[in-house]
């Protein structure tokens, strides 16, 4: 499985692209196209952009029939001008050495029939840049280097680093075994070694996560820091994350911060993702959601740029806390056996399996590799049978082309239509898209608007995202952002990434709804947390799984950094169970408390629970009831958990933190049973053990004596009651001599008393014969 950017082997992946100034403080307008991409028409301008353009045509115009103001002669010699001061402004080299020492390069130069326009090494044995001062080096043999020769050392170490390095690149890229995958960090390491940047960076992560080489956190901190002297964005934010995390380094959040803003600063878009949560949860800085807003929107453009037609990968979140207290329950993961079930039936021919694997690999996820040669084997298989879903999602490989399938729109319109045909909305989608861009047929808006339609109606996600772009656009339809927001909010509800992406924009910048920052950063995250990048959750999950907790910990511990609420709730668990063992015995419950904390605050409602927990008991903090009773309070009122609501009645029961009342507490046990039916045996336990100490209490509170003083017996039974009590006596004590005597007459004999019998002998013709 390949690595995102930031530690794995996608070097042109989303984070490794250099943002420029521009792009870091480029804000949208309202009349911004908002599809990422995917609509490239004039009409997505503001007003104001075309006010605008039409002036200054308009002033071009003016000047034009104003008279010629610059004839051709003029122009011709501000060109010379800009011609010379672009030759002096570009650097001259000086020969070194040489017969020409301290003169100028010449070039072009000729050398053996051949012209040079730059240094070169041809003619030398030893690598050496040289060139010629004059013209024709044969005639007038004058040269000299174009570096010293501790330069030329320098240049031929960098260039045989670059040749180990790509060598480790091209094994690491091609290669899926682990074992080829070690040799080729051998070669990184060696391309490290010799001071070349991108292998210190592929390396130094590497050792962080000990992903194929033995985690090293102290090695992988020295190259960081390393690569931060040297300005790499890459180390600048890993730097960063150690100081956050104080792994192998004291703990401090304003280094830690310093680092990021480096990192963000020189376009790092993992750092940007780190400053825009930090922001938006107040960490370390004070909270400020414009601010989140302006480096969640700017990772989120390329994530969405990113976003393919076949919709990208995966993100697979699992809780390792909801795994250990409900083992049963569905990952989300595949079981090998299961898998291998699928791969069976769809072999024997069944159509639903084979698109089942085909989709599963074509998008891979639930424990599945991506991988399009086998998602279109089985896709081929099911489209041969007549399936329409597998017609629509070759038509989808074909349309978006790979290193497997080449693109073909001619291809991919045919299954288009074939799908089509036959009612599928995936089919009708991408006709509708082939319709819009014109890809295969002219551009036919009308018909690209029906199809759209179609697959909208049946609820298919793709349909209802360019239904509506088209409506907010304005395209083949008149510009409506009501219904442009209805759309998009149902194409969001099925996860697509670009509704999301579409949905923020509107909401950031107030395009038909009413503007609110809070919203546009909350789906510009969720944005954000569909990049490459989250693959690294697959990563760390499968580390745990196969016992690594200390890698495991680290990379979650990074997501954790990055606003992953899975990461920081997994995080916290690690950490919590005391599997890890790179985190001291003494900081790994201050630590834990901190990331259920994050994750608290994201709405997780084990997290809080676990807060309420740490605070009763004094786990990384001192015992505080009240801190564990609002915690409490709060996973009950707002996740309705059965458990908060149970410990909010054990609370009030015993008067912790909160003023004792046993009729709370039982109707805090009650909302716990109906909360979950897990919870009602004790419950049912509970409220006993309640009844007990009530009855207790209350008997404890009365004075007996002077109940009875206060009875009057003449009017609770009447004038003559003493009589009917003397009659109930009577009985009473006939019945239980009645009782005694007949008791007494059934008591037998002891066996002392009884005659002995004495043992009589057979007779002797009853005696054997001797």
């Amino acid at each position: 499985m390949s690595l995102p950017d930031e530690e794995g082997n996608q070097d042109e992946s989303l984070e490794s692209k250099t943002l420029s100034a521009e792009d870091q403080v480029k804000d949208h307008s309202t009349g911004t196209r908002v599809v990422a991409g995917q609509i490239f028409l004039e009409s997505g301008k503001s007003d104001s952009q075309s006010e605008n353009e039409e002036n200054f045509h308009s002033q071009e115009e003016e000047k034009e029939n104003s008279g010629e103001e610059l004839n051709s002669l003029e122009m011709s010699n501000l060109l010379n001008k800009d011609l010379e001061e672009a030759e002096i402004q570009s650097p001259v080299l000086t020969a070194i050495g040489g017969t020409a020492d301290g003169e100028p390069c010449h070039f072009p130069f000729l050398f053996m029939e051949k012209e040079y326009a730059e240094c070169t090494a041809d003619g030398r044995e030893d690598g050496r840049l040289w060139c010629a001062t004059t013209y024709d080096y044969k005639k007038d043999q004058k040269w000299g280097f174009c570096e010293s020769e501790e330069q030329s050392n320098k240049r031929r170490q960098m260039q045989e680093a670059e040749d180990v390095y790509q060598i480790g690149m091209k094994i690491l890229n091609e290669s899926s075994k682990k074992a080829q995958k070690k040799v080729a960090y051998q070669y990184l390491l060696k391309a490290a070694d010799m001071n070349h940047t991108k292998a210190m960076e592929k390396v130094s992560y590497a050792l962080l996560f000990g992903d194929y080489l033995k985690q090293n956190i102290q090695s992988s901190k020295e190259l960081f820091e390393k690569l931060t002297e040297e300005g790499s964005p890459k180390g600048q934010m890993a730097l960063g994350f150690l100081y956050a995390s104080g792994l192998g380094v004291n703990s401090s959040q304003a280094k830690a911060l310093v680092y990021y803003t480096f990192g963000a600063l020189g376009g790092n878009l993992i750092a940007h993702m780190i400053l825009g949560y930090r922001y938006w949860a107040g960490i370390g800085v004070l909270q400020s959601c414009e601010s989140a807003l302006t480096h969640y929107r700017l990772v989120a453009n390329h994530v969405a740029s990113d976003i393919s037609l076949t919709g990208g990968t995966v993100v697979q979140r699992i809780r390792l806390a909801d795994e250990v207290e409900n083992p049963g329950m569905a990952s989300g993961m595949l079981e090998e056996d299961l898998i291998q079930y699928y791969q069976f039936l769809a072999e024997k021919g069944d159509v639903q399996a084979q698109v089942g694997l085909g989709q599963l690999h074509l998008h891979g996820g639930r424990g599945v590799e991506q991988n399009h040669q086998r998602a279109f084997e089985y896709f081929n298989q099911a489209a041969n049978a007549g399936n329409s879903h597998a017609m629509a999602f070759l038509g989808k490989m074909y349309s978006e082309g790979s290193d497997v399938v080449p693109q073909s729109n001619e291809t991919a319109l045919q299954y288009f239509k074939k799908a089509a045909d036959m009612g599928n909305p995936v089919g009708q989608s991408g006709l509708g898209m082939a319709y819009l861009y014109g890809r295969g047929v002219p551009v036919n808006y009308e018909l690209a608007l029906k199809y759209f339609q179609k697959a909208a109606e049946q609820g298919w996600v793709d349909g209802q995202l360019q239904l509506g772009s088209m409506y907010y656009n304005g395209i083949g339809v008149k510009k409506d952002y009501k219904q442009a927001l209805k759309y998009f909010n149902l194409a969001s509800q099925g996860g697509h990434i670009l509704a999301f992406y579409n949905l923020a924009q509107m909401h950031a910048t107030g395009t038909g709804v009413m503007r609110s920052c809070h919203t546009a950063v909350e789906l510009f995250k969720n944005v954000c947390e569909r990049g490459r990048w989250s693959e690294r959750l697959m990563t760390a999950y499968n580390s745990y799984k196969d016992g690594d907790s200390n890698s495991a910990v680290v990379q979650y511990l990074l997501l954790a950094e990055q606003g992953y609420e899975v990461a920081q709730s997994n995080a916290a668990f690690i950490l919590d169970q005391k599997e890890a063992s790179i985190v001291g015995e003494n900081e790994t419950y201050p630590r834990a408390l901190l990331h259920w904390n994050r994750a608290a605050s994201q709405g997780y409602t084990v997290a809080r629970i676990k807060l309420g927990d740490y605070h009763f008991y004094g786990f990384g903090t001192d015992v505080d009831y009240e801190t564990a009773f609002i915690h409490y309070r709060l996973a009950s009122e707002q996740q309705h958990s059965a458990q908060a609501m149970f410990n909010l009645g054990y609370m009030h029961e015993k008067g912790l933190g909160i003023k004792q009342d046993i009729h709370l507490a039982k109707r805090f046990y009650d909302m716990a049973a109906e909360a979950s039916p897990d919870a009602q045996v004790p419950v049912f336990l509970a409220l006993c053990k309640l009844g007990v100490i009530y009855s207790l209490q209350y008997i404890r509170e009365i004075n007996i004596r002077e109940v009875f003083s206060h009875i009057d017996m003449d009017q609770l039974l009447g004038p003559e009651w003493d009589l009917y009590l003397m009659t109930i006596i009577a009985l009473l004590l006939g019945t239980i001599i009645a009782y005694r005597q007949r008791q007494h007459q059934a008591i037998p004999r002891p066996a002392g008393l009884r005659p002995a019998v004495p043992q009589q002998e057979p007779p002797p013709e009853h005696q054997p014969p001797q």
